[in-house]
């Protein structure tokens, strides 16, 4: 499909104005789905059982390392494979083509990990699952700016966020049962089937516009590695939203990651994993609420910096009663104004960054380096927290540091001026 507009651009350059339908928000439901599973499942459940079965004495070290480089892979692949497809001219379109390549190599990287002997292997295995899944993330986060209206962004937005929650969750639940069967090797094995079938699914129901070869983006192999940088002085406003989408997730991070540490050590929960697994499921429901109320308002309104203003209160508010009170009842009011809080900024998130992209010939580069604000936090906060911890107050500075990034997000978002 190389039609093209009105105006003059090819199709896969222009900007989208007919409403996506039903069906094809369904089949990018659930190709994110199939995604999150096939990263968070390793992270929750496989990677460290395979740690500890790798080297009992060290596993927090060995989970340690084959997360971390598999993280600095990822946060490489994520705009690079986006840089190649906003450059590819195939007849099957510039982003399905490595949809397909991405989810091929995340799930070949599953299998190596199935089988992996060592650490070495172990770790090879994850870097190739951060690289593909990371590189089919870039191609489906730009498919929304390429195929969805403005004023139905936040809409998607928020199924997109649901998405990433629900393939968290079921990640766990999936894998508990093929371990329960078989073992590591299944649980790898059935999280790189149900990866190639949301690609699949997604690839083979959808369109996607084929690039002209006369408008492929020209330059030498040091032009575009250069092209990787977005010029904050070119760009403001894209600077500005991805420090506000770089502290939102920080702040969600803190707020989140060592629940189960805190339920143990400062609450004293009497079983910290049913109280975990309770304020999750708060958070979780609160998140799909906030997420579908503001995707639903602010399309209706066309405005976005507002939602992000509220999220971030309500954000900073639930870290903040966390801060004077380490209590079991105060932590279940907490866990789901933390989730509504951030399922309202994930419905406007993707919308608000998808209007100040800098250029349409470069969107799958530029969203890739938006999701360096997704996952540069998860490698942040465990350093951050760490040092809060133990010489800047305890659980209390933990939180408090949460409720400072998410109010300094609201402040800078107030300087995006493409937005409403």
């Amino acid at each position: 499909m190389s039609e093209t507009t009105a105006a003059g651009l090819p199709a896969a350059l222009a900007e989208p104005v007919e409403r996506v339908r039903a069906g094809w928000m369904s089949l990018l439901f659930f190709a994110n789905i199939a995604l999150w599973l096939g990263v968070y499942a390793p992270i929750q459940v496989l990677l460290p059982q395979q740690a500890e079965l790798l080297d009992g004495a060290h596993k927090e070290a060995v989970f340690g390392v084959v997360t971390g480089v598999g993280a600095a892979v990822a946060l490489v692949a994520n705009p690079a494979i986006g840089l190649l497809s906003d450059r590819t001219c195939s007849r099957f379109g510039r982003r399905h083509p490595w949809t397909v390549a991405g989810a091929l190599l995340g799930a070949a990287g599953l299998l190596v990990l199935a089988e992996a002997p060592n650490v070495l292997l172990m770790t090879v295995g994850w870097c190739l699952v951060q690289a593909g899944l990371n590189g089919m993330l870039a191609t489906l986060m730009s498919g929304i700016a390429d195929r969805v209206p403005v004023r139905q962004r936040a809409q998607v937005g928020g199924l997109v966020g649901i998405a990433q929650m629900l393939g968290t969750v079921l990640g766990a639940v999936v894998v508990v049962v093929m371990l329960d069967l078989a073992g590591l090797p299944l649980g790898y094995a059935a999280c790189a089937a149900i990866v190639l079938v949301g690609a699949a699914a997604f690839v083979l129901r959808t369109p996607d516009a084929r690039l002209p070869v006369q408008f492929r983006p020209s330059g030498r192999l040091r032009e575009v590695l250069a092209n990787l940088w977005v010029s904050p002085r070119r760009h403001p406003d894209f600077a500005w939203a991805w420090g506000c989408h770089f502290m939102i997730n920080l702040g969600n991070a803190f707020g989140t990651l060592y629940l189960l540490f805190f339920l143990k050590d400062a609450v004293h929960y009497p079983d910290p994993d049913s109280g975990l697994l309770i304020m999750m499921g708060l958070y979780g429901v609160a998140l799909v609420i906030g997420a579908l109320l503001a995707g639903h308002f602010s399309d209706a309104s066309g405005r976005r910096k507002p939602y992000v203003l509220v999220s971030a209160a309500v954000m900073a508010l639930a870290a903040l009663l966390l801060v004077g009170w380490q209590t079991w009842p105060v932590a279940l009011v907490a866990s789901p104004l933390l989730g509504v809080g951030f399922g309202i900024y994930m419905a406007v998130a993707l919308a608000m960054l998808t209007q100040v992209l800098p250029a349409a010939q470069d969107r799958a580069k530029d969203l890739g380096v938006v999701n360096i604000a997704n996952s540069l936090p998860q490698v942040v906060a465990p350093l951050l927290t760490t040092l809060i911890l133990r010489w800047l107050g305890g659980y209390p500075g933990l939180f408090a540091a949460s409720a400072v990034a998410t109010l300094l997000a609201a402040v800078l978002v107030t300087r995006v001026r493409a937005v409403r």
